[in-house]
């Protein structure tokens, strides 16, 4: 096993051995542990975790990832991203798309108490109400109502329909959680020392007795820890998996230099870009922002980060659920070269009027803000703009960096995002997609929306969401795929 704080070591890593604080003593204890003994251990970039509650606006990693473990929606994602069951079995949809019904599956919730239809039905309806604080909500204003139909199947019932809904449905922000009771997932949780939670698989009372019990090995400690402690405790053989790593902290795990085969990288699908989110200025005319949009260089920017991080150039990712295929801006076809002259001219002519113009640019602190940081004002100075570094959050900022994976495949869901700041019209052909009553009116206004958003040059698309993770040998289910998610339960290997 590799040991990097060994002598021969380099001084990078070190350095972030130093930072993450780790004792080299413990360190050298980890290199004679076995592979494939005891629990799978998971380092989670972030703070410490715990089950999501009421309020599930903006969930962190560590929170998304327990509560899938501990609890889970009708339906969850498996470890290719792909729809499986959840608390129900199986479903139908009905052919005009406006119902589903879902028979439930025998659960028990995790103090013992049989899940019952009506139970699910006040938590769904708790979790969809008006004003509920669930990231989720905005985009599931189709649910008319929630019915039980028996004590094992329940309805959705849709003022519209939506193809999508199931992938909605599995993300963690609608795991269901009882105060009273806990949730329903494939894992029960103990609280361990130093923020650490083990999650055992939870049993199958009907199990063959002649079938392998649960062991060890199919346990998982869930630890949240800052990106340089996680990327040592992997390396130093204490961590099974680095889950929640971004561009953020990209850097860190550069210089640790892992293992090739244990560095992951996700094809995430999203959106990583800047949104404009002041339109006065030098910003006021949509010209003048669609030429700043294309001058930036987007191929520099990817190969400055990783051979595998793909840029972009126009806001949708694919044709999606939208009438027309994505809609290039125009000036898609035009060399770079021309594109930088033409930001320059509207500098020029500024400056004339209004002295040189100065944006200020809200990222993310850390390492990997400062590659973007160096990136990206490089392209501004490039094109006469003086740029200034903010934080992500600076209410000062002219462009803000939106970096977000898709929870699923509507194109709704990217021109809502990335509409910070944009027309009258933009917003109401957004608005029009949600309220479209069939499936080709709503195809037709996401194309409507697409193409204003476009014109309006509020958001510069820059490439798709970077997500990594380092993986080890042991963890063979463990698939890349576009959701960026990775369940507990299915590292190894089924724990239902």
């Amino acid at each position: 096993m590799f040991c990097p704080w060994r002598a021969g070591s380099s001084p990078a890593v070190r350095t972030i051995i130093a930072a993450a604080g780790l004792p080299a003593l413990l360190l050298t204890a980890a290199c004679d542990r076995r592979t494939d003994v005891g629990p799978v251990v998971v380092s989670v970039i972030g703070d410490a975790s715990a089950v999501a509650g009421v309020d599930r606006r903006q969930l962190p990693t560590a929170d998304r990832l327990l509560t899938d473990s501990v609890a889970e929606g009708l339906v969850r994602f498996d470890a290719a991203g792909q729809i499986e069951g959840g608390l129900a079995e199986r479903w139908t949809v009905t052919d005009d798309g406006t119902s589903y019904i879902f028979r439930l599956r025998e659960a028990r919730w995790a103090n013992g108490e049989p899940v019952q239809a009506q139970q699910i039905v006040r938590l769904l309806k708790r979790q969809l109400a008006r004003g509920a604080r669930n990231s989720l909500a905005p985009y599931l204003s189709a649910i008319d109502d929630v019915v039980e139909m028996t004590p094992e199947v329940i309805e959705i019932e849709l003022a519209r329909p939506r193809p999508d809904l199931l992938k909605l449905f599995a993300q963690p922000e609608l795991a269901l959680v009882r105060s009273d009771a806990g949730g329903a997932g494939p894992f029960r949780a103990t609280r361990g020392t130093k923020g650490a939670v083990l999650l055992r698989p939870v049993e199958n009372p009907d199990r063959d007795p002649d079938d392998d019990a649960p062991t060890p090995e199919e346990n998982v400690r869930l630890i949240a820890e800052r990106a340089a402690r996680a990327i040592v405790r992997f390396t130093a053989g204490r961590a099974d998996l680095v889950a929640g790593g971004t561009i953020t902290d990209w850097p860190l795990v550069q210089r640790a230099e892992p293992t090739p085969a244990t560095l992951r990288v996700d094809p995430a699908t999203g959106l990583f870009g800047l949104a404009i989110v002041r339109r006065d200025g030098f910003l006021a005319d949509p010209a003048t922002r669609a030429a700043l949009a294309a001058a930036f260089d987007r191929a520099a920017l990817v190969a400055a980060v990783s051979p595998d991080w793909v840029s972009t150039e126009t806001l949708l990712p694919d044709q999606l659920d939208s009438l027309s295929p994505p809609v290039q801006p125009a000036w898609a076809a035009v060399p770079r070269d021309q594109r930088l002259a033409a930001v320059r001219a509207r500098v020029a002519a500024w400056r004339a009027t209004g002295g040189t113009p100065s944006l200020g640019l809200a990222l993310p602190a850390g390492s990997g803000g400062t590659v973007l940081w160096t990136r990206l004002a490089a392209d501004l100075y490039a094109m006469g703009i003086v740029p200034r570094r903010l934080a992500l959050d600076d209410p000062a900022a002219d462009l803000r960096l939106v970096d977000l994976v898709a929870p699923y495949d509507s194109a709704r869901w990217f021109l809502a995002k990335a509409c910070l700041a944009c027309s009258d019209e933009a917003q109401q052909a957004i608005e029009d997609a949600r309220l479209a009553p069939t499936p080709d009116a709503r195809a037709a206004t996401i194309a409507r929306a697409d193409a204003a958003l476009t014109a309006d040059a509020a958001f510069v698309p820059l490439a798709r969401p970077f997500r990594w993770s380092l993986v080890s040998p042991r963890l063979a289910q463990w698939q890349a795929n576009a959701r960026a998610w990775h369940p507990l339960n299915h590292l190894r290997r089924d724990t239902r």
